[in-house]
């Protein structure tokens, strides 16, 4: 049974990395230069690409989500004995075509069939995010793609997610914020979000506060915890 107040909520956004795109796309598809590392370099890079961006928000040093993706993969490559230019490149490449997971198309056409707004909000730069939208072929159904660039500092804090409502004209409690990063659900809950972690892998919980209103482990769910049937209309 879902705690959300289906009624009020008039607009989804979503996460970007790990909830829509798959952030480990990138390293697999250069499986046959990275053979058994490349999941290691997958871990790590993520790892690392999240950890600058708390640690550059605590700093008060911002540098764009780019550059931030660029310094982890140096620093993933580094610790694995890489040292390969034209890989480097081609990874970085490959991270703005990164693989949608396989139901977000639908997820997302049937959400807007219901009648709500749905938006990105990522840490992404606009020109990361406007390349792998339009990789997956999703740019008709969102209304929105926000980046923290706008306000110049990284999600948890609570200005990226007043900058969403800002911009979509709700109130917080009218909307629904899905991510599949526990810390980034925690966030836009303690913000004031309807939140449902999109736990993928089965990770164990946060003791964080802020704890999402519901757990889900694909983006198919999503519509029915809305209760909206498979048409589009909400039940």
């Amino acid at each position: 049974m879902s705690s959300l107040p289906i009624a009020e909520i008039r607009a989804c956004v979503f996460d970007a990395y790990g909830t829509l795109f798959d952030v480990n796309s990138a390293a697999e598809r250069e499986k046959d230069a990275l053979g058994g590392k490349w999941q290691p370099l997958a871990e790590l890079w993520r790892a690392k690409q999240l950890q600058y961006t708390w640690l550059r928000a605590l700093m008060g040093i911002h540098s764009d989500f780019w550059q931030v993706t660029g310094d982890a993969l140096d620093f993933a490559m580094l610790s694995l004995s890489l040292d390969d230019p034209a890989l480097r490149f081609r990874l970085m490449d490959l991270y703005l075509r990164l693989e949608s997971y396989p139901e977000v198309k639908e997820t997302l056409r049937v959400l807007k069939g219901a009648g709500l707004k749905l938006a990105i909000l990522s840490n992404g730069t606009p020109h990361m995010l406007a390349a792998a939208v339009a990789n997956s072929c999703i740019e008709p159904l969102l209304d929105e793609v926000l980046s923290v660039e706008e306000v110049l500092i990284y999600k948890p804090h609570p200005a990226v997610y007043a900058h969403a409502a800002r911009r979509l004209g709700l109130a917080p409690r009218e909307i629904c914020f899905l991510s599949s990063n526990a810390w980034d659900a925690h966030g836009g809950k303690e913000f004031g979000f309807n939140v449902v972690w999109c736990n993928r892998f089965g990770q164990t919980a946060e003791r964080l506060p802020g704890v999402p209103d519901a757990e889900i482990r694909s983006l198919s769910a999503l519509p029915a915890l809305l209760g909206i049937q498979e048409g589009g209309a909400f039940t």
